[in-house]
């Protein structure tokens, strides 16, 4: 109830400090952001979808300060600060009274500098790419590892990702999923898992599993003066911790799903160059058919969603398909 009332409270310029123009309110499965003239506010839902949990106040202040911390290794001067959001006779931002939520505080980015648009556009060109490469490349460099993140890369957490995976899409099998593609991957992806068990044990030798950032797509890169990589998963360290060719495999996945193979090849190639990774092009198809397969499988959650008007359901669908055939694809090259 609390957060309905801030969530409408948030919506009125009187709840911030600065001058808000026009408040648009962008509602994601977790998450409410507010975006005014200069700032963006983001909210934690108070849900809990098994793999999140963000029901107590404690919980939302706790991920809100490790959202912040975690994406400042990418994204230092755009991720400002965690705010209290106050309740006395108003509910304001850094209000007086009792703190009844927070939020995250960033320096809003122009929307159509998002690297998605951008392609769309056709304005991405080599070029960035190659920065994108060199940045992600450097940034797993530095990346945390020790002998707790390196188990994540171990086959048991691996399959228990799978695992999951098939069981929260068992109910769209014959809808956005065949019924042959599910079998077809399910099937490839256990022997691929049984034929390279020492050589995802080398993987984890060398390192090569670490604090990742867990969500590097178009959608996620905003392209300005410099390169923002944003949104680093901060709920759950089971989709962070990871190979970086799982990292890697995202953004490849992304530009081979917009029909970009051949910038997706040379973001491949160029981060290989930079990172000095020459093996990780044999995960390549097992991480991408993973990362398509996720996407296939959220995007399909939406068709279920009572806030999801039917004609996004129907584009959904097709979204949903489209992701589920590219996972099949890698599948059978495995």
């Amino acid at each position: 109830m609390v957060q309905k009332q801030v969530v409408e409270a948030l919506m009125k310029p009187e709840a911030y400090d600065e001058e808000t123009g026009q408040i648009e309110l962008i509602q994601t499965h977790i998450s409410f952001v507010f975006l005014t003239r200069n700032f963006v506010y983001k909210v934690k839902k108070a849900v809990d979808l098994g793999f999140l949990d963000f029901t107590t106040l404690e919980k939302r202040r706790f991920f809100c300060e490790k959202e912040l911390e975690l994406n400042r290794r990418l994204c230092g001067d755009m991720y400002l600060e965690v705010v209290p959001i106050n309740r006395s006779n108003i509910i304001k931002i850094k209000g007086e009274g009792e703190t009844v939520e927070y939020a995250v505080k960033m320096k809003r980015m122009p929307q159509e500098r998002m690297m998605n648009r951008l392609l769309e556009e056709n304005k991405v060109d080599g070029k960035l790419v190659d920065r994108i490469a060199r940045i992600i490349a450097e940034f797993h460099s530095k990346a945390e590892t020790n002998r707790r993140i390196s188990e994540f890369g171990s086959l048991a957490i691996i399959g228990t990702n799978w695992e999951e995976n098939f069981e929260q899409t068992r109910e769209f099998v014959g809808k956005t999923i065949s019924t042959k593609n599910f079998k077809l991957i399910r099937a490839r992806i256990g022997d691929f898992m049984k034929r390279n068990v020492s050589f995802f044990g080398k993987r984890v030798a060398e390192d090569r599993v670490r604090d990742c950032h867990g969500d590097v797509h178009s959608g996620n890169i905003f392209v300005t003066d410099r390169v923002y990589i944003f949104d680093a998963i901060e709920f759950n360290e089971r989709f962070r911790y990871s190979d970086v060719a799982s990292d890697i495999a995202f953004l490849a996945m992304d530009l081979d799903f917009k029909e970009r193979t051949d910038l997706s090849n040379f973001f491949v190639k160029k981060y290989v160059k930079y990172s000095g990774d020459r093996e990780l092009t044999k995960l390549l198809p097992f991480y991408k058919c993973y990362r398509a397969y996720v996407r296939g499988k959220v995007t399909s959650f939406k068709l279920k969603d009572p806030n999801v008007d039917g004609e996004e359901k129907s584009a959904a669908m097709k979204e949903a398909k489209t992701y589920f055939k590219l996972a099949s694809t890698y599948a059978k090259i495995l």
